[in-house]
């Protein structure tokens, strides 16, 4: 590894808050706060003091707590049991599960425009179930990804080399912006599309404008007039019960 990539990690506690630092080979500090529990990450220049870390932390205390409040008043789901009567989202509409016990192949099926049928072999556990239905979800979002993936990359002006999907538990996308990979997280397929829309057209963003800038938003606002809106809706969304561990 060279010098220039080299990272180093440390925690702090500042007015009782966890943060996450991280020094990297950068000029500017950057500094996050994650849902769904408002975990809180500074990226800091490796040359920058603990002091001056810890400054800049205590300078920007009302906004970290204020977007952790945000999370905490999000709402969240019950702790998923995956029996029957139970209400899962698919792009935002509410279903009752069915959860049917028999011989065969595991499989997921919308009956009637209001419920979910689960078919699963008798005796199958409660996380097994939830990976029957998380693979399920997958499908919904590889089905749907690539038609909004064409018209954008269209629109922006960029080009992905690949795109995937994944549980994560601080972001609802991520970018590679040198290998122009993006990775969207799996709990979308439970949101409205206009917030898989957002998210994706956010990352692509990110292919022209690496940093939250005004220069970023300036493209959001081109493309996607709407983003405000969409990301709005996002976070009055449910969270996952289980934290997407």
């Amino acid at each position: 590894m060279s010098i220039s990539n080299l990272v180093v990690e440390s925690n702090f506690v500042v007015r009782d808050i966890p943060v996450q630092v991280i020094r990297k080979d950068i000029k500017n500090l950057h500094l996050s706060v994650y849902p769904p529990n408002g975990h809180v990450q500074v990226v800091v220049p490796s040359h920058m003091t603990d002091e001056n870390v810890r400054l800049a932390i205590i300078s920007r205390l009302s906004w970290i707590k204020k977007q952790q409040a945000s999370f905490q008043g999000q709402p969240r789901q019950s702790e998923r049991e995956m029996v029957t009567g139970e209400s899962h989202y698919v792009f935002g509409k509410r279903y009752r599960l069915e959860v049917i016990e028999r011989r065969g192949r595991h499989e997921v099926v919308i009956k009637n425009n209001s419920t979910l049928q689960l078919f699963v072999n008798p005796g199958t556990s409660t996380k097994n179930r939830v990976s029957v239905l998380n693979e399920w979800y997958r499908h919904q979002l590889k089905t749907r990804i690539p038609d909004l993936l064409n018209y954008w990359q269209a629109i922006v002006g960029r080009q992905v080399s690949h795109w995937g999907i994944r549980r994560m538990k601080t972001k609802w996308g991520s970018c590679n912006t040198s290998q122009h990979r993006i990775l969207l997280n799996l709990e979308l397929a439970k949101k409205p599309v206009e917030c898989l829309e957002y998210v994706l057209v956010h990352e692509l963003v990110h292919l022209l404008e690496r940093r939250h800038s005004d220069r970023f938003k300036a493209h959001l606002d081109k493309y996607l007039p709407q983003w405000q809106q969409y990301r709005d809706i996002l976070k009055r969304e449910p969270l996952a019960h289980e934290a997407w561990d």
